[in-house]
């Protein structure tokens, strides 16, 4: 479930896109407002931007195909697609966890940025449902990818929150 959303994409996010394939397939789960698709079609990937509610997507730039569709309640709609990237940022559904991985081409990067326990100190989400655990992170890729970078932090920008965060690849 998305909890918060920003107009500025997220520096972790900036700072890892770079080392996705140039021009390659990039996935932007649960994309929102669609920052981080435009973003990623301005850095020349090819952008597939899914979400629940495609209207929050505004301004929809030329290199992002626009999917909706359900992702906590429908079949998965990639089934067989391989991305180059994934990106997620502000959402948990536990169950997709592994299919992320699954869905990343050899040397595929997975970056992955929310809310962790402890958050609920800085307000919502709060629901532990919607907090990653302790290292959850680390263990949903454990055996599958290689990481690079693993952050278990508190941050005070765009606003205070618990977070962790992952970039890892398919070797």
């Amino acid at each position: 479930m998305s909890h918060f959303h920003d107009t500025a994409p997220s520096a972790w996010v900036e700072r890892w896109a770079q080392h996705i394939r140039p021009g390659g397939l990039v996935l932007d789960l649960a994309c929102g407002g669609g920052r981080h698709s435009r973003l990623l079609a301005r850095m020349g990937f090819e952008v597939r931007a899914v979400d629940r509610d495609p209207a929050l997507f505004v301004d929809r730039p030329d290199r992002v195909d626009l999917v909706a569709a359900d992702l906590e309640n429908a079949p998965w709609p990639f089934e067989g697609e391989r991305f180059d990237g994934i990106v997620v940022t502000n959402y948990l559904h536990r169950g997709l966890l592994p299919r992320l991985a699954a869905s990343l081409e050899p040397g595929g990067l997975l970056v992955y940025e929310t809310f962790a326990r402890g958050n609920e100190r800085f307000g919502k989400p709060s629901n532990p449902d919607y907090l990653l655990a302790p290292g959850e992170l680390l263990d949903a890729v454990r055996g599958k990818l290689r990481v690079l970078a693993f952050e278990d932090i508190v941050v005070e920008a765009p606003r205070p929150a618990a977070i962790q965060r992952i970039a890892a690849r398919n070797a």
